[in-house]
Parts: C-alpha cells; structure tokens; sequence
C-alpha cells in the first residue's frame, strides 16, 4: 500500500469512529456515569465494602467496651470493701492469697 491510500484509510476509520461517538453521546456518558457510580458505592472509603469493615470494627469495640465495664465494677467493688467501712473477712482473704498466711481454717486478729 502506497501512504497516501494508508493516510485516506485510516482518515475513513477515524472519522467513522468520531460519527458513532457524536450519535452515542449520551450512551457513552451514561455508561461512563453507571462505572463511576458503582466503582464509588463498592468501593472508597464510603464504600459498600468499608461500610462491613468498620462494622467489625463497631462489634469488636463494642466487645472491649463490655470487657472494660465488667472489669471497672469489680475494681469499684473491691475499692468499696477496702475503704470506709474496712471488711475484715475481705482483708483476711487478702492476707492469705497475697502473703500465704495461715491455713484457710485459722482466724486472722487484728489489734
């Protein structure tokens, strides 16, 4: 093939690709728009599949949060029996545990 046939060739597919895109315009935007929309609602930081993540995330803290509570109450209770009004028998156990005091059948007295 001479260039000048080449050059009018490829003139011809050119210009023929440019008439599909000028009479599908609004198809190829449409298109284009529908990709753009799903890509952004599966994914992304505001996606679909973020969204399932930082619910793990939620359940997973909301677990710790539970833990934490549980934990805090038994502190408060063991800081309420070793405050004001000082419980003897939870001292005791406290002694025997800590510092292997005595057998679990013998009296601690306090002086």
């Amino acid at each position: 093939m001479s260039l000048e046939i080449l050059q009018k060739w490829l003139k011809f597919k050119y210009m023929k690709f440019l008439e599909i895109i000028n009479k599908k315009k609004i198809t190829l935007i449409f298109i284009f728009l529908l990709v753009y929309v799903t890509l952004n609602l599966l994914g992304g930081e505001r996606g679909l599949i973020s969204y399932y993540e930082k619910q793990k995330i939620i359940e997973a803290l909301s677990e710790k949060e539970k833990k934490l509570s549980k934990e805090l109450k038994l502190i408060e209770k063991k800081n309420r029996l070793l405050t004001e009004n000082i419980d003897l028998d939870y001292l005791e156990i406290l002694y025997r545990s800590k510092f292997m005091l005595g057998k679990k059948s013998e009296k601690i007295y306090f002086e």
